[in-house]
């Protein structure tokens, strides 16, 4: 069967659709009613009480379903409206770190970066070179890939390190959204346990 995320605004309903033949399926029961004429198919929608649907006019014959046309566009509507509100309320965080970062500051950021993943943003983490450091960018590289490894359960990489100037990034992306507030991973240690995050501006650079 097609699939079913087509918009809905791209499709033709009933008396809209004008072809001579058509394959059709019924969504309700998963029935395969075959090739039957569109003059069959608007009788049977009829019958069920069901709109006629063309989901796939390129197809040879066109490909329509038995459907409630009115459920279908308000559930589309829904997945379109839910999809943008996840979209906006993805936040990118900047981390800064510089090569040569102790062990303590590198937990403290490393505490941060879990944070602000298991919150649902993603982390731009930045290697700041200074100097003669950036002949060695194979340390910066092995502090990014620490970093990922320590968060591997929350993140994934969605851009690998990559240098920029005198600057290496790379951006982790969140696996869920919310992971603290859906009970998903609660790390044992609180980068910020008597205040809010947000009120905290970018780490430095270590």
């Amino acid at each position: 069967m097609e699939d079913s995320s087509i918009a809905f605004r791209e499709l033709r309903i009933n008396d809209q659709i004008r072809v001579p033949s058509i394959r059709l399926f019924d969504d309700t029961n998963e029935e395969a009613l075959g090739i039957v004429t569109i003059a069959e198919a608007q009788q049977i929608a009829q019958e069920r009480g069901l709109d006629l649907v063309e989901v796939a006019p390129q197809a040879q014959p066109p490909v329509c379903r038995l459907m409630d046309y009115g459920r279908f566009k308000f559930e589309a509507l829904k997945r379109e409206k839910d999809a943008r509100r996840e979209h906006n309320s993805s936040r990118l965080k900047e981390m800064k770190l510089r090569p040569k970062i102790s062990e303590h500051d590198f937990q403290t950021k490393y505490g941060y970066v879990r944070h602000f993943l298991e919150e649902g943003d993603k982390v731009k983490l930045t290697i700041m070179f200074r100097g003669r450091e950036l002949v060695h960018q194979e340390i910066g590289r092995a502090l990014l890939d620490r970093l990922a490894e320590e968060v591997k359960d929350v993140a994934q990489i969605e851009r690998s390190p990559l240098v920029e100037g005198r600057n290496m990034i790379m951006i982790l992306n969140p696996v869920s959204k919310k992971l603290s507030k859906g009970g998903a991973s609660n790390h044992a240690e609180d980068p910020h346990p008597q205040g809010n995050p947000e009120a905290v501006p970018p780490v430095g650079d270590g």
